[in-house]
């Protein structure tokens, strides 16, 4: 359970400890607490991108609902990781030279959204710019490796054992 609170705080062995990292553990959270607040906040996110997806065909402001719908979800889920490594950490980690240029496309594209959707009245070009979106937080996402055998010996066994019945239960 320490490695997987390690894995996912960000924590390092090699890591220096400065006064603010120092002042900062001081008043986190306890990790039970992170994780609830995580769960609960990307759940929260991935409800409002789902209820925006719904709205959608909606006649008139279907498409301005979903728009926004949608890019709510998507800061929520962002957002959620602070819990689990801390906002500084957080924002330190997705301003790295790897994952910068999609940071900063993911930022661009939800304000493009918003913008597309209030000030433009594009509404095609919202829907452009949510999929976009998407693209970013991807690759993103792609840019975080998870060492899912640092978590566990045996969690790789068990994601190909579940992956592989899966597929064979949707093949036969």
């Amino acid at each position: 359970m320490d490695k997987l609170r390690r894995v996912l705080s960000g924590g390092e062995e090699n890591e220096e400890v400065g006064l603010t990292s120092q002042m900062m553990d001081g008043t986190t959270l306890s990790f039970g607490t992170r994780v609830k607040w995580f769960v609960i906040c990307f759940a929260g996110g991935v409800l409002c991108s789902i209820l925006g997806t719904a709205l959608l065909f909606l006649p008139k402001a279907g498409v301005n609902l979903f728009a926004v719908f949608y890019t709510l979800g998507n800061i929520a889920a962002i957002s959620s990781t602070c819990f689990l490594m801390g906002p500084f950490k957080q924002l330190k980690r997705m301003f790295e030279p790897t994952r910068l240029i999609a940071t900063i496309m993911m930022l661009l594209f939800l304000v493009l959204t918003l913008c597309a959707v209030f000030w433009w009245g594009k509404k095609g070009l919202a829907i452009i710019f949510c999929i976009l979106q998407f693209l970013a937080m991807t690759w993103i996402c792609k840019s975080f490796p998870i060492v899912l055998s640092d978590i566990s010996p045996y969690s790789v066994y068990v994601v190909q054992h579940l992956l592989h019945s899966i597929c064979t239960g949707c093949c036969y």
